[in-house]
């Protein structure tokens, strides 16, 4: 029998996904609109997140729209497959839905978002319907962006805690994204290439000695075993994972991008919650704090690399610029805020 916890993040997953449908008009004297969904779940069809996303098949029947939802363990053949027109949408991480929207492929750039409250007002920014202009590249339109919550380093050595010590340890990193191997290389760690489809598996089984996830992937990809017995989990953010919402625009109708955004804003806190009770099931003694001399080190670092990624044209500017302005909003102390 499931746990009263895992029903309610259940439920809470539930009402969030359920707000990503793809609404348009009720249509209740025509045929529905029939519409592919590919959906990426690291577990397949017997999933979490496809398994939820069944659940919204009658919302967005009941809003015009017949889904035909496809699972894909492989993020980067849904994606393909998304480019190539067999999906009318896809869902995606921020950084895998780089390649159809730079603006929105920069939202997970490295120490750009610290948290929570940066995250919520980066959030309302882009809801607005004056934002559309960045979600909209060409034939693909960003219909929705949802947290996925803070990226954490996973260790299965607790001594390796600082910098330093990654010299030389290998790293299982995401083979496709630029912003990641910059960093692995730049504290002189070891890339060991990887997709989101295997780099648990290296964790657990010993082939890398670190990952990096966030915590709503600790329990469903048993990263606790190559956490299990001496390792842990670093306490800071290198950057807040989001999870992406695409469609090709000729396929929906011309509201439906807003549509969905102006939903799922309104289910914002219900993702919060999945994200709280997820960082709550890592037990106390696996976290590991850093000292706040190191926290601003850490930041001095980030900013290094994400600033020379944007000179490389890795990330948006305009991006870039406004997360640095939601940074200063919150907290106007920081080294950054004065230049």
């Amino acid at each position: 029998m499931k746990s009263p916890n895992a029903l309610r993040r259940a439920a809470a997953a539930t009402a969030l996904l359920a707000s990503l449908a793809l609404p348009v008009q009720a249509q209740s004297e025509q045929q529905p609109l029939e519409r592919s969904f590919c959906v990426f779940d690291p577990v397949g069809a017997n999933g979490p997140l496809f398994a939820i996303t069944k659940t919204f098949q009658p919302v967005a029947l009941s809003k015009g729209i017949k889904l035909d939802l496809r699972a894909y363990t492989d993020e980067k053949v849904a994606a393909e497959d998304f480019k190539a027109g067999q999906c009318d949408a896809v869902l995606l991480t921020g950084t895998r839905a780089r390649e159809f929207n730079r603006f929105t492929g920069s939202l997970e750039a490295m120490g750009a978002v610290p948290g929570e409250e940066e995250m919520r007002l980066l959030y309302n920014t882009l809801a607005q319907p004056n934002a559309r202009q960045f979600l909209v590249d060409g034939n693909y339109e960003v219909a929705g962006v949802f947290p996925g919550g803070a990226v954490y380093l996973h260790t299965r050595d607790r001594s390796i805690d600082t910098v330093e010590e990654l010299q030389g340890k290998k790293i299982a990193t995401l083979d496709f994204d630029d912003a990641s191997l910059r960093m692995v290389r730049h504290v002189g760690a070891s890339v060991v290439g990887s997709n989101s489809a295997n780099f648990a598996g290296k964790f657990n089984n010993g082939s890398v000695d670190l990952a990096y996830a966030p915590a709503v992937a600790y329990t469903p990809l048993e990263l606790y075993k190559g956490v299990s017995p001496d390792g842990g989990v670093f306490k800071f953010a290198l950057a807040y994972m989001n999870f992406q919402v695409i469609i090709h625009r000729d396929r929906f109708p011309d509201d439906a991008g807003q549509m969905v955004r102006d939903e799922s804003i309104k289910r914002i806190d219900q993702a919060y919650d999945i994200i709280a009770q997820a960082e709550s099931e890592i037990p106390a003694e696996v976290w590991m704090t850093p000292p706040a001399d190191d926290v601003a080190e850490y930041d001095r670092m980030l900013r290094e690399v994400r600033l020379s990624l944007l000179d490389d044209g890795v990330y948006d500017e305009r991006a870039i610029r406004l997360m640095k302005a939601i940074r200063c909003r919150v907290d106007g102390s920081r080294a950054e805020c004065s230049s």
